[in-house]
């Protein structure tokens, strides 16, 4: 009998928080024949979330998704999405550093910028944190953004550059080091 390909599913969900929940979702995934490749999880107020990459054979994909769902008795909230052959990007991809002041719009202000330029999000990370004098609320932002081709970064960051002046926020923008291909 031949072996049924394989099927990239993601899954994103999202729970009560509570000791165990990490554990409970990737067991049922190893118990549908599952592998999990990679996620990214949070604790978020009282929440849990994450997002995760499943490889499964084509034909348990089903029992896979019967089984996720059984979680959601235990308070999850799950969506499950088939993925298409991974393409891998081009451009090049930078590291963006924020830290100012707290202010409503301050991503929607970056990612605007960004979006003008065609830049691809690819991932980031917000959060608020206490500035060390005084009290007030900072907000720091880290992105991993990818660069289309035909854009420099001069351009980019010049651009940022003008943003963090009108924020009043300090930014900054490397280049990320590329590992070494075997």
């Amino acid at each position: 009998m031949a072996k049924s390909p394989a099927k990239t599913l993601v899954l994103t969900f999202i729970a009560p928080d509570r000791p165990g929940l990490v554990e409970q979702l990737s067991e049922a995934v190893s118990s549908a024949g599952g592998n999990w490749l990679e996620s990214r999880m949070a604790r978020l107020a009282e929440k849990f979330a994450g997002i995760t990459r499943v490889e499964i054979a084509g034909d348990r994909a089903d029992a896979l998704t019967d089984v996720l769902s059984a979680l959601e008795a235990d308070g999850f909230s799950l969506t499950i999405e088939t993925a298409a052959a991974e393409i891998l990007p081009e451009g090049p991809v930078f590291n963006l550093d924020l830290l100012g002041p707290d202010q409503p719009g301050i991503v929607r202000d970056i990612s605007r910028c960004l979006s003008e330029r065609g830049v691809s999000v690819e991932e980031m990370e917000t959060d608020l944190r206490r500035a060390p004098m005084g009290g007030d609320m900072l907000f720091q932002a880290r992105a991993r953004v990818r660069l289309p081709n035909g854009l420099s970064a001069a351009d980019l960051g010049q651009a940022l550059e003008d943003l963090a002046g009108a924020l009043m926020v300090d930014l900054t923008l490397r280049q990320e080091d590329t590992p070494a291909h075997n």
